[in-house]
């Protein structure tokens, strides 16, 4: 059976591949191409392949697609879900009391009040918390 442009350029780049791999070197590609680009038949094309590792179809893969974790079933049946967006707020809000400690720390111990920077650590936590309650008030309805 006669083998066509596409079967060529197929034996060609897997050819390619086993050369970037370092399975060929840079001789026993070259001779090998050369065969395939002038092979006629399916016959000729026979041998260029037989000692390289092949591919493994998408079938055959050992790889599994992600799939999410199962929620438990008690959870799904109070409607609880979700709860990033209260564990969001309860970190930014962590943050936001650690960085007013070290504020705190700093100005009294230099006897006088520094800028409050901790205020704009201070915005997360009302975005995470708008969000929270937000969240709570549509799973409530």
């Amino acid at each position: 059976m006669r083998a066509g442009d596409a079967d060529r350029q197929r034996i060609a780049d897997q050819l390619k591949s086993a050369l970037d791999e370092g399975r060929l070197d840079l001789n026993e590609y070259d001779e090998r191409v050369q065969r395939a680009y002038s092979a006629r038949t399916y016959g000729d094309l026979d041998g260029l392949l037989d000692d390289l590792p092949g591919t493994v179809g998408v079938q055959h893969s050992q790889v599994q697609p992600h799939s999410p974790a199962p929620q438990p079933a008690a959870a799904v049946a109070k409607g609880e879900t979700d709860h990033g967006g209260r564990h969001t707020f309860t970190s930014a809000l962590t943050a936001f009391l650690i960085c007013t400690v070290i504020w705190a720390i700093s100005s009294f111990s230099s006897g006088h009040a520094y800028y409050f920077w901790p205020a704009w650590v201070l915005i997360p936590v009302i975005i995470t918390g708008v969000g929270a309650l937000t969240d709570r008030g549509r799973r409530s309805r």
